[in-house]
């Protein structure tokens, strides 16, 4: 990939991700040290007023990231920064997107987003990525 070959609009490959279980949370808990019980404690999550638990924000991005260095390399990586949109629920399907939205100066300006299998989105971004 280079500046002279990508185009705006052109997409990233999607990211689709196994739905989100308790076991994805547990282990998303402790490996980031984010043990809020809201994402782990049915009854901590219920009294807080939710149904169920639901999926750490930061895990979303976590999911991104990888969208983001599947398609070039880490090093490349110039920014990069979200806005939760909504709970991503307990079985939830996330998808990540991404598309060039700018070229200049040897950089990709990408708009990102995490989609359920609803439509719902959970997670805005965008990102500049150095390309060589």
């Amino acid at each position: 990939m280079t500046i002279d070959t990508l185009q705006v609009g052109t997409k990233l490959p999607e990211l689709a991700l196994q739905p989100i279980s308790r076991t994805t949370l547990g282990l998303f808990a402790g490996a980031s040290g984010d043990h809020n019980p809201i994402h782990i404690d049915l009854d901590f999550a219920r009294s807080a007023g939710f149904e169920d638990v639901f999926a750490h924000g930061m895990l979303s991005m976590a999911y991104l990231g990888r969208l983001l260095t599947n398609w070039a390399p880490q090093g490349h990586l110039r920014s990069y920064s979200v806005r939760f949109a909504a709970v991503t629920p307990l079985h939830g399907r996330p998808t990540c997107h991404g598309k060039v939205v700018e070229l200049e100066d040897g950089l990709a300006t990408l708009e990102l987003t995490v989609t359920l299998a609803d439509g719902t989105t959970t997670l805005l971004g965008d990102a500049v990525v150095a390309i060589a």
